[in-house]
């Protein structure tokens, strides 16, 4: 998956003229129509001085026309708007604004694209000077605040010739879609951490610790140690002497990511929601799982399901994922957690690991989503990941100052000890939990992968 692929391709348009009348005065022709009034001094001792003034003003909305005449039409333009690169949730970027004078006159233009706030807060005004039949780039920078499309508008031009005593105004239709990804760069970094710890494996079955997979890597010789389980008899027969067989943790075994859309995840922690912050584990997640072999299918769900991959590996069905996991957008109804687990029951018939991204509710009694996972543990490792609000652990440890705030304190210490009761009966029934802070949970998930597949869990 290289970035050009999923760079939003530029988009060239024409100039056309905006409005009837795409023409104005020039801020030199105020200046001069209001040194013409100088003229009036005189009038009011000499009527004829009333005609030098007609006469300038003549002459200066004569310059005018002619200065329009000379200066370029909006066909003469042409605009394109350029993109970075991939756009990434909360990752700034530059988007350039090409601008061509097929003229014969250089021109300075005032250019205003139209991007939505999900990308920059207010509108771009840029400034360059564009010589004849030449091009000249301005440029803005971009934030994206919001994953999934974004439309943006066209650009609106103003030029002016080195005279300033016209304005010409026009319009690049330049309207395109564009797609706001979660943070790619984590999953690199990530897959850095995945070959560390790759050589933490084999330190670990050098030193013969128990645990590891069961699948054949290679044979090497004895040594003092090694279990005599491990021992390939037939190969220590033709070699002469006792040779071991060496075991890897399984590969192409199915990792399905389950990613709760529902109305706890619009929650924001900082700049972005929480399921902002579950899709940049998810997409995290999903690369160093299929960097390690196995395969990763997506279950994206909200009142019904918004996405479904099947597992699989692949550059390409990395790129899917990507894709499916920058378009899950939040709802404002409940998820429908029991669809989910079902569907899930009905397309992985055998065992695998399950990583739920989800939220918990408060509620009297025990939430859906804790219900339904337990219903997952018996047939498949669950991994169930919730992340840590951190305001509330700062509200539960504070000191309270008036009856008010005591309750509020109260409340927060009760919503704690309710979560790790939750948490601790999921531990109890077998699941595997990861709770960490939203900008933590991808390296926390990683965690436990890994331990997964050190542990041959599945």
């Amino acid at each position: 998956m290289t970035g050009t692929r999923l760079s939003p391709p530029p988009v060239s348009a024409g100039v056309e003229p905006s409005g009837r009348l795409a023409l104005g005065l020039g801020p030199r022709t105020f200046v001069l129509l209001a040194a013409g009034l100088l003229w009036l001094v005189p009038a009011w001792h000499d009527r004829r001085a009333i005609l030098g003034l007609l006469l300038w003003d003549t002459a200066v909305l004569a310059a005018v026309l002619l200065d329009v005449r000379r200066m370029p039409s909006p066909r003469d333009l042409t605009s394109t708007r350029r993109w970075p690169g991939p756009l990434t949730l909360g990752v700034p970027g530059q988007v350039s604004l090409d601008i061509r004078n097929g003229g014969a006159v250089a021109i300075d233009v005032r250019a205003t694209d139209h991007v939505p706030g999900a990308l920059r807060i207010e509108l771009p005004d840029m400034r360059c000077p564009v010589r004849s039949r030449g091009t000249a780039e301005a440029s803005y920078t971009i934030e994206p605040a919001a994953r999934g499309d974004a439309v943006v508008g066209p650009a609106v031009l103003s030029w002016l010739s080195p005279w300033r005593l016209a304005e010409r105004r026009g319009i690049a239709r330049l309207v395109q879609t564009v797609r706001v990804y979660p943070d790619l760069s984590e999953g690199r970094r990530e897959s850095l951490y995945l070959i560390r710890s790759r050589q933490v494996v084999i330190e670990k079955r050098r030193a013969r610790r128990l645990g590891l997979g069961r699948e054949f890597e290679s044979l090497r010789d004895h040594q003092p140690g090694d279990e005599p389980r491990d021992i390939c008899w037939t190969a220590a027969a033709r070699r002469g002497r006792l040779v071991t067989k060496v075991y890897q943790p399984e590969r192409s075994q199915a990792v399905w990511i389950l990613v709760d859309a529902g109305r706890l995840q619009r929650a924001r922690a900082g700049r972005h929601t929480m399921l902002d912050h579950a899709v940049t584990g998810a997409l995290t997640l999903a690369q160093v799982a299929m960097a390690s072999g196995d395969k990763v299918g997506l279950l994206a769900y909200g009142r019904r399901p918004q996405h479904r991959l099947a597992p699989s590996r692949g550059g390409m069905h990395l790129r899917a994922l990507t894709e499916a996991l920058a378009s899950v957008r939040g709802e404002a109804s409940e998820a429908d957690h029991a669809g989910a687990a079902a569907e899930l029951l009905r397309l992985q018939k055998r065992r695998g690991l399950i990583v739920w991204l989800t939220e918990v509710a408060e509620t009297a009694g025990t939430p859906d989503v804790i219900e339904h996972t337990m219903t997952l543990v018996p047939r498949h490792v669950v991994l169930f990941a919730v992340m840590r609000h951190p305001d509330i652990p700062a509200l539960a440890a504070a000191a309270p100052r008036d009856s008010r705030e005591m309750y509020r304190v109260m409340a927060a210490q009760e919503v704690m000890e309710r979560r790790e009761a939750l948490l601790l009966t999921l531990r109890q029934r077998g699941a595997l939990v990861v709770e960490a802070s939203p900008a933590e949970l991808g390296s926390g998930l990683i965690d436990r992968y890994l331990e997964v597949k050190e542990r041959a869990l599945l």
